[in-house]
């Protein structure tokens, strides 16, 4: 798959599928729409109710949200298992020109991101002592989820249009029954279809201000049995 490496609005980077027509973050800004989607209405709210946090992100793609979640583990000293789905994996070579240590402006994350990358697939690598991470090398139809388990999911494919088969009713009943109660989905999408899919799997679905470029993003979070 051919990519193109392109800066955004905030001074960050994405890539581009021109396959696809499609970008793997805003353009208005990479940075700016991880940290409010993922960071700021997920991470941040699961973080108020417990310490002890598991994660499923549905594509890995960059590692920009998992690289904007490690900070949190180690100055919260929360412990955080962070799993995450890839099919398709980036080259060393693609991810050195993403540059996000230094747009984060943490020069020290550069070892940890690459740490990221490198690490080897389908086992549990021990970032540092309050992050784990697990890279999964399947697509979200072939993975078989535990029951009940993940307080937080990154919702984090390609626009519905795009990959429409991860945006299934199927595809969400799936993340619904791997929900620990309490527990969140949270995503950029706010299309009316995609909110009917998450409430016809269970989730009480709300409505939150977007990052820049978009009016709305979406919470889903399963009931407290």
């Amino acid at each position: 798959m051919h990519l193109e490496i392109r800066q955004t609005k905030d001074g960050s980077y994405t890539l581009y599928v021109p396959e696809l027509n499609e970008h793997y973050h805003s353009v208005h800004g990479a940075l700016q729409e991880s940290q409010h989607v993922f960071i700021k209405h997920g991470l941040e709210h699961v973080l108020n109710l417990r310490k002890d946090i598991k994660i499923l992100e549905v594509g890995f793609g960059t590692g920009l949200n998992a690289i904007l979640t490690y900070p949190f583990a180690l100055a919260q000293k929360a412990f955080i298992q962070y799993d995450t789905l890839e099919k398709f994996p980036l080259t060393m070579e693609v991810v050195e020109q993403l540059q996000f240590d230094k747009v984060i402006l943490n020069p020290e994350l550069h070892d940890v991101f690459l740490k990221l990358h490198q690490a080897p697939w389908n086992e549990p690598v021990d970032v540092i002592p309050y992050f784990t991470l697990q890279k999964i090398h399947e697509t979200l139809e072939e993975f078989v989820p535990p029951r009940a388990y993940y307080d937080l999911i990154y919702f984090d494919a390609f626009a519905p249009e795009k990959q429409p088969e991860l945006w299934s009713d199927e595809m969400f009943a799936k993340l619904f029954q791997a929900t620990r109660p309490g527990g969140v989905l949270v995503t950029y999408c706010a299309k009316g279809s995609f909110k009917r899919s998450l409430k016809a799997a269970g989730y009480e679905v709300e409505a939150l201000p977007g990052p820049p470029g978009k009016r709305e993003m979406t919470r889903g979070l399963r009931p407290v049995e």
